[in-house]
Parts: structure tokens; sequence; C-alpha cells
């Protein structure tokens, strides 16, 4: 990554995280500055959930190690990232009329990971998201090996997990990616 576009990127997360304190109270910007300039790795991740409509943030404070946690923080479920199978076996086994990926391996070429049911939960903390889109989630390899994929939404103040065929996709269905830095 340039340096130009290194400090583009860390100045729409500053502005950001800025904007949206009530996603990580207790957490300073200079941490997770210092946090990302010890692992200059990660930005490309983060440039791919920003190019991609993902307007990734910090959700919560640092962990054990001192990761924080970011996450695609946008309204609904992030626009570049929409209308894709779960993962990549559901897109083989489709026959006609597929999708452009999917879901998980999308997430790969990124380098994020999609959220699990607990973080979408702990994302649905510090705002409403989803509430006309839905987002596929890491689902257990029990449900995924019978065919089906979880997602998740936000409808009448409370947070939904579905389940549906792991080929199916929607115009409204995406993911959300996380990653921790």
């Amino acid at each position: 990554m340039k340096a130009e576009q290194r400090d583009e990127l860390l100045s729409t997360l500053k502005q950001r995280f800025e904007k949206h304190t009530k996603r990580h109270a207790k957490v300073a910007w200079a941490d997770v500055l210092a946090r990302l300039q010890s692992k200059p790795e990660k930005l490309k991740a983060l440039a791919d959930m920003e190019s991609t409509g993902g307007e990734p943030d910090v959700i919560g404070g640092a962990d054990a190690h001192g990761a924080f946690l970011f996450c695609d923080c946008a309204a609904e479920s992030p626009a570049g990232r929409r209308s894709l199978c779960f993962d990549d076996d559901a897109l083989a086994a489709r026959k006609e009329n597929k999708p452009a990926g999917s879901a998980a391996g999308m997430a790969q070429a990124m380098g994020v990971s999609l959220l699990t049911e607990a973080q979408y939960r702990q994302l649905q903390q510090v705002g409403e998201f989803d509430l006309k889109t839905s987002s596929w989630v890491a689902t257990p390899p029990e449900i995924r090996q019978l065919g089906g994929a979880l997602f998740c939404d936000r409808r009448y103040g409370q947070v939904f997990v579905y389940h549906n065929g792991a080929p199916s996709y929607y115009a409204a269905r995406g993911f959300r990616g996380c990653l921790s830095v």
C-alpha cells in the first residue's frame, strides 16, 4: 500500500472512530493507531473492508493480547458484498444462475473472517445494523455438512438468527467481516 493510500485510510478510520465513541468506550485512538502501525499487514484487509462499503470500526476494547476487533459497521450489509452464496462448495453446487462468488471465499480473499453469531450480537450492542438487509455468519460444521448456513439480521428491536441453504443468495444478503488487529 502506498503511503498516500495508507494515510487516507488511517484518516478515514480515525474520523469514524472519533464519530462513534459508543462503539469503543474508554479506548483511545492513539492505542489503536499504535497497534495498526505495529501490524501494517492488516491495513490491506481494512482497505478492502472500506472499499466494499463495510465502514470498519473498532467495537469494544482490546483483548488480553492487546488486539482490537475491527468490524464492518455500515448500517446495512456492505453493498459491495451482497448477492453471494455462503461458501465455495455452495457456489460449485449451483448448476445455474450462479452468483459472482461466495461470502466465505470473498472474506478469505480479503483477509477477514465472517462474524460469528456472538460477534454479530456484540456488534448489535453498539448500534442497530441490518434493519433492511441480512448478513451471512460463520456456520457450525454440523449445520454446513447438512447443506445449511446461518445468517442474521435485526428486526422489531431484536437480533434474529436464521438458516438457509448454503447455495442460496439474495440481493439484500451479504456478509460482515471482522479483523483482529
